[in-house]
Parts: C-alpha cells; structure tokens; sequence
C-alpha cells in the first residue's frame, strides 16, 4: 500500500500516525507546502500576546522527529500542484528548489485544510494588512507587536479576531475591533454575545459593529480604515480575521465534487466521489447531525478525528464519521464563550420548531468563594431533543458545554439531563449542578408546568411583577414593573389585575417560577420571564442608564485623590467576599446604616454582578459610588454615604418590610417542630424570617449522610453524642429511651402532619432563611460541609443586625 497525504497539519499528521500505526509496512508520504508540519494554530494569538512565552511551543511535531516515531517521510515546502485520478500520480513543486516530479498512489488523502478569507476591498493587499493563520503569519505580527506599535483595527469579530484583540489588549494596543455583523461571534445569538462587547469594551477595545470595511488607504506608512458608513481609522497595523476558505484547488483540479461552500463532498467514510481520494479536516463539507443538513464547520478537533477516521477506512479498518456539531470554547479576558449545536437565529432561518430556556445557576455552591454566575441558553424540542446551547461565564463553562455536547451526540433528551449523576463538591459544583437545571426547567416548559416567555416578547401593555426582595429591585428592575417580593406576594393579591396577563420575573427566573406556580393556583394569568431580569438586560441594554461612568480607583494607593481630597478621613472596610446577591449589597446597606453622612467605605466583593448592582443600588437609595473597578477576579469599589437625593419609586411596594427572627438554641424534636411551624406562619403573613441555630439548635441543620470531613478526637467525639440531623432528634419529655418519641413521630404521620424534615423544605420554599452560629460550630467541632446545603454562616454581629430590624424576637 502507498499512501500520498496532501496538508500536514492536524487531520494529515493524525492520518498519518494512525496510518502508520494500522500498517508499518505500508508506504507513506506527507507532502506539507508550508516551512512547518503539526504546529499549534490555536495557539498563535497567546504567543503575540506573550502568554506562550517560546516559540519553540507552537511546534508540536518536526519531520524528523515524526519520522523517528513512525518512520513516514514529511516533505516539507513542497506543493502538490495536480492530481490525476486516471493514472493514480500526484506532481510535487519543492518550493526551496523549483523541482518538479510526479508520485504515484494507492490511495490519496487530502488534508489541504483552509485559508484565510480576503476580501476584495481597495488597499487589502498592503504588507501591512496581515492574516493570522501560520507560524510565519504570527512571526511577522509580533515583530510589529514588539517593535511598538500603539495602536491597531481587528477586521471580524470571530474566534480570532476577538483572541488577537485581546492579545494585542495585554500587550498595550490600542485596539478598534470592526465587524460587519450585528454582533460578535455569530456561534453565538445577539443576546448572548453582547456579554462579550460589553467585555471587549470594558477592557478599550472600541467597536464597530455592523459596519464593514469599504476601503483601506496607505500613505507613507500611516493606514486609514474607512468603514461603510464614512468612519475614518488611523491605525498602524491592521489585521483581517473575516472567516475561511477551502483549499480547494487540486479538488476542482481533479474533477472531485464539491458542496455549494466549495467544501469537498465526502460519504461517511470520508470517501471523495473518486474511490481512491480521500478527504478530511476544514477542506471538506460535514453533515449537521442536528439538522441532517451540509455545513462547513473549520475545528481542529474534528479535523484530527477526521484524520484518524479516513486512516481507518483506507486501511480497511471500517469507521464512520457522524457529522461535526460545533463544538467550541473562546476566552476573552475573565469571560469564556462556548456554543454546541444550533444558534436561535439558524433554527429560525430554517423555520425549525423549537423550544428554549435561560437559566442564570451558579458555577459551583454559591457559599463557597469564587461562586460565579454561568449564563445559559438551551433550545431543544418538544419531545426533548436538545437543538443547541450556549454558556457564558467565567467559572465553569468548558464543563457544562462539554456534557451538553455529550448529551446532544449520545441522543440524551432534557429528562436525561435532570437524572444525570454528576461529581460534586462545594469548589466545583453544586449538589444539583446546573445541567441538572437545564433538565429540569426543560422538563416544565415541555409538560406545561411553567409558561414562559421571552424578554424580547414582552409588550408595552403587559403587567410586569418583580418577586425579588427590595433591596435587590433597588440594584435595577424592568421600567413600570410592581415590586412585591415574594414571601409577601399572598397579603397584596389585591394589587395584581385579574383582567390583564401577569409577566413575573426576580432576578434570574427562579422564585418568578414559584410565584407563576402560586398566582396560577389563585386563577391568575400569568407566565414567568425566563432568566428573569438578568436575562433582560441583555436584550435591553439601551435601555438602560449606562451613563455614568465611574474611574477606576487602585484602592490601596496611597496617592489616590478620592482618598487624600475628597473623603480626608480613612474609608472603613468590609470584605464581602464569598456572599451572592443580595448579600453584598445587604451587607453594604447594613454598613451605611452605621455611618454618618459623608463617610466613606470601601469595599470588596467576589459576586460579579456586584460590579453592576451596587451603582445601581446607590443611584436608588442617594448614596454615591466614588469610584468601583474589577481586579483579580473581585469587584474594588469605594462607595461615600449620602450626597444624592433619592428618586421617587415607579410603580414598587414602598411598604416597610416585616421582620421576625427566630434563635433555635435546642435539639429537641418537639422545641424545633415549634420553631418552623412559628416560621413558616410569620412567612405566610409576609414577614423575612431568619432562624438563628446556634449550640444544640446546630444539629437541626446536620445532614443525615455528611461528607467525611477532617476532625480531631473531641470534635468527633461532640459528633457521636449528638443527634445528626432533624430526623434523629428525641422529644424533650417522654422520650422513654425513644418510645415516646416514635409515638409523636406516629401520631403525626397518622394525623397528616409533616415530619419536621419536611417541614424545614417547606420553610425553606417560602423564603426563611437559616443561619448557622460560627461561633456555635467552631466549639462543638461542626463544619459547613456537614450542614444542609445553603445554610448561611453567621456571628452575633448578624444576628444583633437582624433582631434590632425585627418586630418579633424568639428564644427556643
């Protein structure tokens, strides 16, 4: 067997390998035009931007070593120019020499790959309007990079063009980013990617969006990008990043059939319409499993599976490629971009029937720090079939595309996802991860358990309830909307209409959905926003006041002015790492609360949407943000006490909340039974109840099953003696070595009264809130994992702040 491979790089060096592999007899050539085989494409913008430090890293494989390995010959710059099918031979250039000879085959494997797309614009053929897209590409950018050039214009806002801009960001260019697209990343839908201009824009990239390059203009070294609609760009290096093309050439050359893009048309064994020619990797034309139909679709892992596949088939190992589905990743800066399958906007083109979901969970247990919000869209079908998703977000997302792409090539439907058994653990996940979520939001919308609908459908008539708590509605709110949080939505039904369909939301969609579920019951009409207010921002950012700017402030230099001028005295502090929203802003309104007018405090916060509420939050309220920055993943912001008047509420529930606060200090069956039935009670009238655990009221919130957690010899022994969990708590009198006890448990279970397991569920459901004593736990050897989930830590400081806010005060 001779076997002639045509493109060295990802599907022709995997070819090979496999090849070599399945037949160490067999006669291989690799025939690569460029000065390198194997090297790491993706790689390249990371090694402008200096975090690839070596060049010598790009390279994956060399000639020599490959055949050292697998004994095949690389020719390198060396071009195959023509192929003729009837006589079996393929004519070789070698560029170096300008020798010309012919190979004969037994089979022939193209692997041309792709190049970058040029478009016909006046001046684009310039030396310095460059392509990303080979090592000597990168070579000659980084030479300009390194030689000090200040400022330079991205032409498309795909892949490459949003990781160069970003690489050259790090290096200190100035940076315009120019697509002629609405949007950027078209894998992704126009809500979703906003995210990621509103990123590129947070870090100086300045945009140019739907606004396409008419003409580039050259004069002694200066350049000029004039845009469609008149705009003028000096700049001083420009780089092309519109798209691809095949390398097709020897394909039309030899008469091979080729899809309406100019991608090869190849079978399922990656067969051309020659039985001899072979084809893989960005030059041929996949199948969309989703959609059945052809696509062209350039990633390098699907090119090196290609490879290894098309090996298989010529050497008589039969194989089967099942099409390519799109699975891709994109870092920019904090923000990481994935998409698998369909984007709304294709399902819509092709008039598709479908389904969709936003869910906003968090990326892992949001006590743990570092928890951050992943945005997610899912479209899927009525009978379960996931179409296509996209995740955004900075923690997590690699993950929940990954499993999401194995449920779409397995055949999984949403009800497959909500039963999925995944690791967990607080720093990675959470005890139902957010597939999980997927599964079970899916799962209601297609049994019709929840109405949802979208914010771009929303009309100007519509009755829009926000069921988020005040302070959150402070931090921003869809305009005309009523504020009535949730826990008191059953005492002002007399403020909703019955003769108009209710829209409700919260911030991400969750508690919108209990409220839907409640309001139904009560004969309301009502839908829930799916993702609730997070989701729409982001279909309505022009709506929103994006005038104020606040200047970053280095909060621990000593020269910065808000510091050593305005605010003479030293700020105060709080660390409010590690809390999710509303947590920080309470924990800033408490502090505020304590100040005089005029303070300053400083503040630190690891929940990312702080960056974003707490102007919001003070613009409300008539404090003022002096200055807020992100750095390292946490959100620095200096916020003064007063110096604004606080504008007038549009449409909220003004009323002051009722509060009732609960200290559970037993571990008796009956005293803790007590305590909830009292909390769900005051929760039903509308009141923010808080349970106070503290001593033996800990092991109320112990976990049947806890984790194995690391203890020493008296804080195992405090854990052997007490009870573990609601369910092994003994009554305070008449326990009767556990008679008396199993008798209560009886006669409320014959009753039809709850256990007190499901009675803490069910407090839960209507918003009380439990804490967990710190102090309590660190002297009787309890650790968090060992609670239930979403148990709040707390010290006596929390405690004071919530009893001095209450009417009602307990003591069980």
């Amino acid at each position: 067997m001779k076997l002639l491979i045509i493109g060295g790089v990802a599907g022709g060096a995997s070819a090979a390998a496999r090849a070599a592999r399945l037949d160490s007899s067999a006669e291989i050539i690799v025939f690569e035009r460029g000065e390198y085989m194997s090297f790491a494409n993706c790689g390249l913008p990371y090694y402008i931007g200096e975090v690839i430090k070596q060049r010598e890293s790009l390279m994956v494989m060399t000639p020599e070593k490959f055949k050292g390995r697998t004994g095949i010959e690389v020719r390198i710059q060396q071009e195959a120019v023509e192929i003729n099918p009837d006589k079996k031979e393929v004519t070789v250039k070698n560029l170096q020499s300008g020798e010309v000879y012919t190979e004969s085959y037994d089979k022939l494997l193209l692997t041309t790959g792709s190049s970058p797309l040029i478009p016909p614009i006046p001046g684009v053929d310039d030396p310095d309007v460059m392509t990303l897209w080979t090592i000597p590409d990168v070579d000659r950018i980084k030479e300009r990079v390194d030689g000090g050039v200040k400022n330079a214009v991205v032409v498309g806002g795909g892949f490459i063009g949003l990781e160069v801009a970003e690489n050259l960001v790090e290096r200190g260019v100035e940076v315009t980013l120019v697509e002629m697209l609405p949007h950027v990343l078209s894998t992704l839908d126009g809500e979703m990617s906003c995210m990621l201009e509103d990123k590129l824009s947070e870090n100086g990239v300045k945009l140019q969006l739907g606004n396409g390059v008419s003409e580039i203009k050259h004069d002694t070294g200066k350049h000029t990008v004039i845009l469609q609609d008149g705009t003028q760009i000096p700049t001083e290096l420009i780089i092309m990043s519109v798209g691809v093309k095949p390398n097709n050439e020897l394909a039309v050359k030899a008469g091979l059939n080729l899809g309406e893009r100019g991608g090869i048309k190849v079978d399922a064994n990656l067969r051309t319409s020659n039985p001899d020619i072979y084809a893989a990797g960005d030059v041929i034309e996949v199948i969309n499993p989703i959609l059945n139909t052809p696509a062209m679709i350039p990633l390098a892992g699907p090119a090196n599976r290609q490879g290894r596949i098309a090996a298989n088939n010529i050497f008589g190992a039969k194989d089967t490629y099942n099409g390519t589905l799109g699975t891709s990743i994109c870092k920019l800066f904090d923000l990481n971009a994935a998409s698998v399958g369909i984007n709304e906007a294709a399902l819509k083109a092709v008039g598709k029937d479908y389904l969709k979901t936003y869910i906003i969970p968090a990326s892992h247990a949001s006590y743990y720090p570092g928890s951050e919000p992943l945005f997610m869209k899912v479209m899927f079908e009525k009978s379960g079939k996931i179409l296509g998703a996209q995740v955004i977000g900075r923690d997590g997302v690699d993950k929940r595309i990954d499993l999401l792409a194995s449920a779409i090539r397995t055949g999984m439907t949403v009800s497959d996802l909500a039963e999925l058994e995944l690791a967990y653990a607080p720093p990675f996940g959470s005890a139902k991860d957010p597939i999980n979520y997927v599964g079970f939001v899916a799962e209601n919308i297609i049994k019709g358990d929840t109405i949802v609908i979208s914010p771009e459908e929303l009309k100007a008539d519509d009755f829009l309830l926000n069921v988020s708590e005040e302070d959150e509605a402070l931090c921003g709110t869809i305009p005309g909307s009523v504020n009535i949080p949730l826990g008191k939505l059953r005492d002002n039904l007399d403020q909703l209409p019955k003769d108009k369909e209710i829209i409700v939301f919260c911030k991400v969609g969750a508690r919108g959905y209990l409220a839907e579920r409640y309001l139904r019951e009560q004969n309301y009409n009502v839908k829930n926003l799916s993702g609730g207010y997070m989701t729409w921002k982001l279909f309505n950012r022009d709506a929103l006041n994006t005038n104020v700017k606040y200047a970053p402030c280095a909060a621990t230099s000593a020269s910065c002015s808000v510091f050593n001028t305005e605010t003479p005295d030293a700020p105060l502090e709080l660390d409010a790492c590690g809390l999710q929203c509303p947590g920080p802003i309470v924990q800033v309104k408490n502090r505020l609360d304590a100040m005089t007018e005029g303070q300053t405090l400083k503040v630190t916060a690891s929940d990312a949407g702080f960056y974003n509420d707490l102007p919001a939050w003070c613009e409300s309220t008539g404090n003022t943000v002096v200055s807020i920055e992100k750095s390292d993943g946490l959100v620095k912001a200096l916020v003064q006490k007063g110096a604004k008047s606080v504008p007038s509420s549009s449409g909220a529930l003004t009323t002051m909340p009722k509060r009732t606060t609960i200290v559970l200090f037993s571990s008796d069956l009956d005293k803790a039974l007590a305590a909830f039935i009292l909390a769900t009670g005051f929760a039903t009238l509308g009141h923010e109840v808080s349970i106070f655990c503290t001593f033996w009221g800990l092991n109320v919130l112990r976990k049947d099953h806890p984790p194995k957690v690391k203890k020493d010899l008296i804080s195992k022994m405090f854990g052997m003696m007490m009870p573990r969990g609601a369910k092994k708590l003994a009554l305070s009198k008449m326990h009767m070595m556990g008679m008396g006890t199993a008798m209560m448990k009886n006669v409320m279970k014959n009753k039809n009264i709850d256990d007190l397991p499901t009675i803490i569920g069910q407090a839960r459901l209507m918003g009380v809130k439990l804490l967990a004593c710190e102090m309590a736990m660190n002297m009787m050897g309890i650790q968090q994992a060992e609670l239930l989930d979403n148990v709040e830590l707390a010290g006596v400081a929390n405690f004071a702040a919530l009893a001095e806010k209450s009417g009602p005060v307990m003591f069980i």
